[in-house]
């Protein structure tokens, strides 16, 4: 028979030290649901009051749809009596009630009660789910207050153990996908060095709606892009790999210039969300011999070429075409622009130029900025990933903070002549 715990026993002072922590870390009033079907057992009290303040308020319920009915959201711990009738699996599992509680309230803790010559089935309580077990022989008020806190305390140490576990899969699955989404340059067989540096705006994320690519198609010309969807969300992003996918195979297929910037803007147009939504593109087709190249500019930034013996510049861009999506019959002339023997090529996304040039308030870095931004870190002899990171780092010291544009910067070099 379940023994009464009195009132008194309740309000006497616990061990010195023993739930401080637990106390300081839930500072509210607790509210506890014991399931049993004897009316006048162990828990026949509406509330207890503890040596430190902390008020307990009990609510009884006499069978599992009972409980059910009872277990709102203000319940912090649920105590189930193992004794208590209720279904039973195959094999007539006794903890079958635990277990039906457990569904009831996975965000609750639970305590199972038991008898102490049950101390195997009130072990196998905690194994199957509950915080902790106590003895109905050894019950009383400070032992129950106590054990009340501490599971309320471990249960919510649990959920967030479970809530950082699931978001550091979801985080892992997320930058494998995305970083999957990133280009494998496809240059084999030319002596064109590449490198690339991506940093998109949104927080957390791999990328963002800047993307870009590089491929040698089998005549020998090196085809490079780089572009930029208006906006920063993962749409934007989305239909940024589509556009990169979409160049890739009408490089291949043999589109060059104009024809393939037409047949890039028929892809935007069918898989963008909204008709106010375009991308910007830069195209770069280097010959076989590396000395010349066609540039085709559709409402995006200029690349930059550094030559030895002289300064970087822009190349020209007075002849580019709007960006993509804009114009329903728009044309992209292809400008054909020469490189020399030696060279180093920088094409960019705005997201380097419109950071701010000396803090949140200055004017922004813009292309001249960036020229000489560029210019000062080839002179100290900065090339490929160190030049690009260079870049990058510069950039958001110069804005004084993170940039909240997506940056993509993609360098072709070419070391002999």
């Amino acid at each position: 028979m379940p023994v009464p715990v009195p009132r008194q026993r309740i309000v006497s002072a616990a061990a010195p030290g023993a739930a401080t922590a637990v106390t300081a870390a839930t500072g509210t009033d607790l509210t506890l649901l014991v399931v049993e079907d004897d009316p006048a057992g162990a828990l026949a009290v509406p509330e207890m009051l503890d040596a430190d303040g902390t008020r307990v308020r009990i609510r009884t319920a006499r069978n599992l749809t009972e409980a059910e009915r009872l277990l709102t959201d203000d319940v912090h711990c649920v105590l189930v009596d193992l004794a208590l009738p209720g279904p039973r699996a195959a094999g007539d599992d006794p903890l079958a009630p635990l277990r039906h509680v457990l569904r009831l309230a996975p965000r609750h803790a639970v305590l199972a009660l038991a008898a102490s010559a049950d101390a195997e089935l009130a072990a196998e309580a905690v194994r199957v789910g509950a915080q902790d077990h106590l003895f109905r022989e050894e019950l009383d008020g400070r032992l129950l207050s106590r054990a009340i806190r501490y599971a309320v305390e471990r249960k919510r140490a649990d959920v967030v153990q479970v809530k950082l576990a699931e978001s550091r899969l979801r985080a892992q699955e997320n930058a494998r996908l995305e970083r999957g989404l990133l280009p494998t340059p496809l240059l084999e067989g030319s002596d064109l060095r590449f490198a690339a540096r991506y940093r998109p705006g949104r927080s957390r994320a791999l990328l963002g709606g800047d993307f870009y690519d590089t491929v040698r198609t089998p005549d020998g010309t090196v085809h490079a892009m780089i572009g930029d969807v208006c906006g920063h969300g993962p749409d934007e992003a989305a239909l940024g790999v589509e556009l990169r996918i979409a160049w890739r195979a009408l490089t291949f297929a043999g589109l060059c210039g104009d024809e393939l910037l037409s047949t890039m803007q028929k892809v935007l147009e069918h898989e963008r969300e909204s008709d106010e939504i375009f991308a910007t593109l830069c195209t770069v087709d280097i010959a076989p011999d590396g000395r010349r190249a066609g540039l085709c500019l559709a409402g995006h930034p200029a690349p930059l070429i550094a030559r030895p013996g002289g300064p970087a510049r822009l190349l020209p861009y007075e002849d580019g075409g709007p960006a993509l999506g804009l114009l329903p019959r728009a044309r992209w002339p292809r400008r054909q622009v020469e490189l020399g023997g030696t060279w180093s090529l920088l094409m960019y996304t705005d997201g380097l130029i419109e950071g701010r040039s000396a803090g949140p308030d200055s004017p922004r870095l813009g292309q001249d900025g960036m020229v000489e931004m560029i210019n000062r870190q080839l002179a100290e002899g900065l090339r490929g990933e160190e030049l690009l990171e260079a870049a990058v780092t510069e950039v958001r010291s110069l804005n004084g903070g993170e940039l909240t544009d997506d940056v993509a910067l993609l360098a072709l070099e070419r070391a002999r002549g």
